[in-house]
């Protein structure tokens, strides 16, 4: 069974496959190839509430690199991570916010695609 991982900030993005990558502060020991389960949420959850799948991926890429080096893939990259029509830097902004750190801190930058079922 593959692991879980949770979307929570960009589920309609991943429901429409239309996002294609994602940054964590963790997850370092991904290879391309990995396959993952798309989820809504995968801790907090309350007593008796279960996880709701978005469906599979497929890592293609897992690179540590700055957050603010984000600036270098282009204006399209918040649009690949979920947030068309956000700016870089407010995503970053949004970003550090929500997990807690600064836009020097490294992350891992996963590329992935949409697979049918667990492989």
């Amino acid at each position: 069974m593959p692991r879980n991982m949770s979307f929570s900030m960009s589920v309609e993005a991943v429901r429409n496959r239309t996002k294609t990558v994602t940054r964590r502060l963790a997850w370092w020991d991904l290879e391309p190839g990995t396959i993952l389960c798309a989820v809504e949420k995968a801790q907090g959850l309350k007593k008796g509430e279960k996880v709701k799948r978005l469906g599979y991926i497929r890592v293609l890429r897992a690179d540590w690199e700055p957050l603010q080096d984000m600036h270098e893939y282009g204006s399209h990259e918040t649009t690949r991570e979920g947030f068309p029509g956000m700016g870089i830097n407010s995503f970053i902004d949004m970003f550090c916010r929500a997990n807690k750190c600064e836009p020097e801190d490294w992350v891992n930058r996963i590329e992935f695609e949409y697979v049918e079922e667990e492989a």
